[in-house]
C-alpha cells in the first residue's frame, strides 16, 4: 500500500505529521522548540547506520554551521591549509460512521479518507489546546505490508529487509554491493566501450573541446576580487521579450548583462549533449512534439527550446508557469536531460583522467587531473512526491538505452518500483476532483523520501549511498531529516558541499507543506564539508578547495506561480558568476474572470505601515470592521477561506471567546469533524464557516451552502479564488441576489491581487486608497 500524509503548516510551530512513515514531527506549539523523533529506524547516508535518537530543534537550528563558516571565511588564504584546518578527524483507529452525508458525493470523498487516525492532541499556536477533530492523522505500517515489500525486493540486491515489528519500520536500504563497480576513482574509460572512442574523437577536436559550456562553465577560474564583487555588490538586470518564455529579466554582477537571445535554429548539436543522448533524446521526448514542428529543430518542443538555450548557458533559471496539466513532463524531460548530460561529462572527465594518470611516469606530478569536487554527488533534485522521483528515473532510464537491444543495467529497479510506485485500485473509483488536483496528487504521494544515483554510461545504481551518488533525488522533508539542527550528534550534509546543479521542482506545493525544510536546505548547500570522507585533494578543483562552490551552481527553479517566499530563494540564495534568468510575465486576465455566477466582489484594502505588521492590521480591520457587518442573522451562510492556518487559529480562538455560532475545518480536522461542520454549515445550525487553504488544497471537496464568502487573505493560487466563488452555485435556493463576496487586500499583495483580478486593475486598485466593487455576470465578463 503506498504511504499517505496529512498537509502542514510552513509557518513553524506545526510541523509535519506523516502517516505510513516512521518518522513524525511532534507539534509543540508557537515558540517552542519541535521534536523530531525517529521511531526504531536507523538511517544509512554514508554506509554507516545512525541510531535512533530523539532531536531537539532549537529556534536557531536554521543557523547551523553559520558561525564556523565564518570563522573558515577569514582565515589566511593558503587554500590547502584552509581546508584541512576544518576537517575533523574522525494512534488508535476509530470508526466515523455516526456521521455520514445523504448524498453520493460525500459518501465518494469519505471513502478516499484514511481509515486510521491518530490519537494524540496537539498544541495549538496559541497555546490552545486543539479540538478532538483536528488531530493530524497517522498510519502505522502493518507486518503484513512490510512483508509483502520484503517479498517484492530482488533477490540480488544484497539488501538487508528484515523489519523491525515491534516498532512497525523498515531500515532505510543502501546499496553497497555495486559500491566497486560504480566507484569513479577504480574505473577507467576504456571500460566503456564506445565511450572512449567518443571521447578521443571529441579530444581530437580541440575547438568543439573548448565550446562545450560544460568546460567552458567549469574550467573558469574566478578571482578574489571578482568573488568580491559578487558577494558586495547588487546586481544589474536587463529585460527582453522571447517568444515562448516571454518577457525575460537578466541579472548579473560580475560583467555587463550578455542577453541571450532565442536560436531560430536550433538543434541537438547545439547542446554539446554526450553520447549516447544525442540518439536518445529524440526517442524520448517525441510525445510532447506536434505534426507543426518545424524541421529545423525536430527534437524540442518551442518551450523546450528556450529553456534548454538558458539551462546551456549554465544560468540560474526561475520559471513560475509550470502547469501540471500542460507542461509539466515537458518541462520534467528537458531539465533531467540537461543534468544527465552535466554527470556524464563530469564522470567522463573523471575516468579519462584515471587512465592518464594510470599510464603517467612515475615521480611525476601535475594539476592538470583536477576534475572533482570534494564529495562525488553534482546534481540535486527537489520534487515533492515519490511519483515524482520514479517519473524522473524513468526518464533517465530511457536517455541512457539506446535501443530495445541495449538495455542499461539498473541495479534495485524492482525494489525502487515497488517502493516508489502506486497501486490504482487504492483510490476510490468514484471520487471526482479537478483536473489539476488528479495532475498533482497522481501515483505515491508520500513526501517523505530520498534517494542516491549513480550513473556510468552503460548502468545504473539506485539506493547508492549519497557520498557514491551523481545524482540525489529527495523530498524537503527527505533532506530535513538528514540535515538534522545545529547540535544534534547525528547530522550530515557534507553531501551536499559540492552541488554543481540544483533542480527544484514543484516550489509551490512547498508552500503546502513546510517552507522552512526548503531555507533549511538552502542554508547548509555548499559548505565546506566536516570530513575529508576519503577524497583526493590532488584531484580536486581550486574552486571547490576555495569555498567558491556556490559561485559556480546553478540553481533550476519551477514553480507554478510567483510567490514572495519563492522569489526569496532566487535572489538571497542562488549566487551562480553566470548571472540568472527569471521569467516575469504579468497576467493580463485573472482567475475573476473564470467566476461563472453573477456576484459582486467587494476587494477592501487594508492600510499597513509594514510588511511585518500585515498581519495584526488584517485581523483588527476584520473585527473591527468586517465581521460586525456579518453578525446579523440575515447574513447566515457565510464562509471564510483563511490561507495561513495560524490566521485561522487566530480567528478561531476569537469566534470561541466571542461565542459566536460557527464550525471550523483545517488540514487537521478528522472526517467526522468535517462531515459535521459541512451539514451544520448547509443545514444553516452554524453561521459562519472557518476554512483554511491547505484543506482545500489537499482536499478539494465542494463546501455547499454559501450565501456569503470572505477571503480574509487573497489565495496562494489565483485559481482558487473562481473555485471557491463558484462553489455557490451548488447551493439551490433561489437567493442569488442576496449572495457577497469580500475580500481583503493591502498594498503588499500586488502579485496575488493581479493573478486574480489582472495587471490592469490591480495597478488601479493599488494606486486608489478607495474600496473596490466588480460585479462579474459570468465567465466572458
Amino acid at each position: 500500500m503506498a504511504p499517505r500524509h496529512y498537509p502542514v503548516e510552513s509557518e513553524g510551530g506545526r510541523q509535519p505529521a506523516l502517516v505510513g512513515s516512521s518518522h513524525r514531527w511532534q507539534d509543540t506549539g508557537r515558540g517552542l522548540p519541535a521534536l523530531l523523533v525517529l521511531p526504531g529506524k536507523q538511517h544509512r547516508v554514508s554506509g554507516r547506520l545512525e541510531a535512533t535518537q530523539i532531536c531537539e530543534l532549537s529556534d536557531n537550528s536554521d543557523k547551523s554551521s553559520a558561525e564556523s563558516d565564518s570563522e573558515i571565511e577569514v582565515e589566511p588564504v593558503p587554500v590547502y591549509h584552509k581546508l584541512l584546518a576544518t576537517l575533523k578527524t574522525s494512534p488508535e483507529s476509530e470508526s466515523e460512521d455516526e456521521e455520514e452525508e445523504s448524498d453520493s458525493e460525500e459518501a465518494d470523498e469519505s471513502e478516499a479518507e484514511l481509515g486510521s487516525e491518530g490519537s494524540q492532541e496537539p498544541v495549538e499556536a496559541d497555546g490552545v489546546e486543539a479540538d478532538k477533530d483536528e488531530v493530524p492523522a497517522q498510519e502505522e505500517v502493518t507486518a503484513e505490508d512490510t512483508a509483502e515489500e520484503a517479498l517484492g525486493q530482488e533477490q540480488d540486491d544484497g539488501a538487508d529487509a528484515s523489519c523491525d515489528l515491534s516498532h512497525g519500520a523498515i531500515e532505510e536500504f543502501t546499496d553497497v554491493k555495486h559500491e566497486s563497480e560504480f566507484s569513479l576513482e577504480t574505473n577507467f574509460m576504456e571500460e566503456e566501450s564506445g565511450g572512449c572512442d567518443a571521447d578521443k574523437k571529441e579530444s581530437n577536436s580541440s575547438r568543439a573541446f573548448s565550446q562545450d559550456p560544460f568546460k567552458q562553465h567549469m574550467d573558469k577560474e574566478l578571482e578574489e576580487k571578482e568573488v568580491e564583487k559578487m558577494s558586495t555588490l547588487s546586481k544589474t538586470s536587463s529585460q527582453i521579450k522571447w517568444p515562448r518564455l516571454g518577457q525575460l529579466t537578466f541579472s548579473s554582477t560580475l560583467e555587463k548583462n550578455t542577453t541571450l537571445k532565442p536560436d531560430k535554429e536550433f538543434d541537438v548539436k547545439q547542446l554539446h549533449l554526450h553520447k549516447p543522448l544525442e540518439s536518445t533524446w529524440p526517442k524520448v521526448n517525441k510525445q510532447f512534439l506536434s505534426p507543426t514542428t518545424k524541421p529545423s529543430d525536430p527534437s524540442f518542443t518551442p518551450l523546450q527550446r528556450e529553456l534548454l538555450s538558458i539551462m546551456n548557458a549554465y544560468k540560474d533559471l526561475f520559471y513560475p508557469e509550470r502547469n501540471a496539466l500542460t507542461n509539466g513532463e515537458e518541462i520534467r524531460h528537458a531539465y533531467c536531460l540537461h543534468a544527465l548530460n552535466h554527470v556524464l561529462k563530469a564522470n567522463a572527465q573523471v575516468l579519462s583522467n584515471n587512465a592518464k594518470k594510470r599510464d603517467q611516469k612515475p615521480g611525476t606530478d601535475s594539476d592538470d587531473y583536477r576534475d572533482q569536487g570534494l564529495t562525488r554527488p553534482k546534481v540535486l533534485m527537489i520534487v515533492p512526491f515519490r511519483e515524482c522521483a520514479l517519473r524522473i528515473v524513468h526518464v533517465l532510464i530511457s536517455l541512457l538505452e539506446v535501443n530495445d537491444k541495449r538495455k542499461i543495467d539498473v541495479s534495485n529497479k524492482k525494489r525502487f518500483k515497488g517502493e516508489f510506485g502506486s497501486d490504482p485500485e487504492e483510490r476510490p473509483p468514484n471520487l471526482k476532483r479537478p483536473e489539476d488536483y488528479e495532475a498533482v496528487f497522481a501515483g505515491n504521494i508520500d513526501d517523505h523520501f530520498r534517494i542516491g544515483v549513480a550513473i556510468l554510461q552503460k548502468s545504473m545504481r539506485l539506493y547508492a549511498p549519497f557520498y557514491s551518488s551523481d545524482i540525489i533525488i529527495a523530498s524537503p522533508l527527505g533532506m530535513r531529516t538528514v540535515i538534522g539542527a545545529e547540535g544534534e550528534k547525528k547530522r550530515d550534509f557534507d553531501f551536499l558541499s559540492s552541488i554543481e546543479m540544483l533542480i527544484i521542482d514543484q516550489a509551490d506545493i512547498y508552500l503546502m507543506q513546510n517552507w522552512e525544510h526548503v531555507l533549511h536546505l538552502m542554508k547548509h548547500i555548499n559548505l565546506l564539508p566536516l570530513e575529508s570522507h576519503g577524497v583526493d585533494f590532488s584531484r580536486v578543483r581550486m574552486l571547490s578547495l576555495n569555498n567558491w562552490s556556490k559561485y559556480y551552481r546553478q540553481t533550476l527553479l519551477f514553480s507554478a506561480l510567483q510567490d514572495p517566499q519563492i522569489n526569496s530563494i532566487f535572489n538571497k540564495h542562488c549566487f551562480n558568476y553566470t548571472g540568472q534568468v527569471a521569467v516575469r510575465n504579468v497576467p493580463l486576465i485573472g482567475s475573476i474572470s473564470r467566476v461563472v455566477v453573477q456576484l459582486p466582489h467587494v476587494f477592501r484594502r487594508i492600510e499597513a505601515e509594514s510588511l511585518t505588521s500585515v498581519i495584526d492590521t488584517r485581523f483588527q480591520f476584520f473585527i473591527d470592521k468586517v465581521l460586525p457587518e456579518y453578525r446579523d442573522a440575515i447574513m447566515s451562510h457565510t464562509l471564510i477561506y483563511v490561507p495561513s492556518y495560524f490566521d485561522y487559529v487566530r480567528l478561531r480562538n476569537y469566534f470561541k471567546k466571542e461565542d459566536l455560532n460557527f464550525a471550523h475545518i483545517c488540514e487537521y480536522t478528522k472526517k467526522g469533524g468535517i462531515c459535521r461542520a459541512r451539514r451544520f454549515f448547509l443545514e444553516g445550525e452554524k453561521q459562519f464557516l472557518l476554512l483554511t487553504e491547505r484543506f482545500h488544497f489537499y482536499k478539494r471537496y465542494t463546501i455547499k451552502g454559501i450565501r456569503n464568502l470572505i477571503f480574509y487573505e487573497l489565495p496562494t493560487y489565483s485559481h482558487f479564488y473562481s473555485e471557491i466563488c463558484n462553489m455557490m452555485k451548488a447551493t439551490d435556493s433561489g437567493v442569488d441576489a442576496t449572495w457577497t463576496c469580500t475580500v481583503l487586500y493591502s498594498k503588499y499583495d500586488a502579485q496575488k491581487l493581479a493573478a486574480v483580478v489582472g495587471i490592469d486593475r490591480t495597478a488601479q486598485m493599488l494606486q486608489s486608497k478607495k474600496n473596490v466593487h466588480l460585479f462579474v455576470t459570468g465567465e466572458n465578463d
